[in-house]
């Protein structure tokens, strides 16, 4: 009995204490994502799987209630969309392969890097711009990119990419939103060089 209830005050505390409320069936990648942003551990963040998403797999965004709050009591949601489809067939988010689910969500983690330095009322601008302005939505996917290009996760970045504009049954109309909006692999890996130099500079 007593040790029951140890586990019981364990977990509670344990819950308590955390930031992060994940979906167990993508727990393991999303907290792989979250392992290169020490930054986003005491960040109230929700995953959570939608039905669908306009023109997109995943979304970043604060939640309204609290632009209200200081920054660092701000909290965020990551909405998943359970489907995604390719030449008209839907398929289930959570079948794509670890390492480009690990890419998506640390693109999403990229937005969220983004938005805390920002002020609540720039968020909200932010979100009228991300809306109607076509230049905006390539200066923030491309920042979202880069934060997570700069917190090492290259590798996982461009998997997602490679999957989706290598994939054959992808549309092009998706690819070419990817194309337009986002970094290209190559440009990634001048991000990667220049990290690689900075670092070099530091160290000597």
């Amino acid at each position: 009995m007593k040790c029951i209830l140890t586990l019981l005050i364990f977990l509670t505390i344990h819950k308590a204490n955390s930031q992060h409320s994940i979906p167990k069936s993508i727990q393991k990648e999303v907290e792989t994502a979250f392992s290169y942003y020490p930054e986003l551990k005491n960040t109230n963040i929700e995953f959570r799987f939608k039905e669908n998403i306009k023109k997109s797999t995943m979304q970043a965004q604060p939640t309204f209630w609290s632009l209200f709050k200081s920054r660092k009591n701000r909290k965020y949601l990551v909405l998943v969309s359970r489907k995604f489809k390719i030449s008209g067939k839907k398929f289930k988010t959570t079948d794509i392969e670890e390492d480009i689910l690990i890419g998506w969500f640390g693109h999403e983690l990229g937005h969220i890097m983004d938005y805390r330095n920002r002020s609540s009322l720039n968020l909200l601008w932010f979100g009228i711009k991300y809306t109607f302005s076509d230049r905006y939505i390539k200066e923030a996917e491309r920042a979202a990119d880069s934060y997570a290009v700069n917190a090492g996760m290259e590798d996982y970045i461009l998997r997602t990419k490679r999957f989706i504009l290598d994939k054959a049954d992808i549309t092009e109309r998706y690819k070419d939103r990817i194309k337009k909006y986002y970094l290209s692999p190559d440009e990634i890996m001048l991000l990667v060089k220049e990290r690689e130099v900075e670092t070099d500079a530091v160290a000597n």
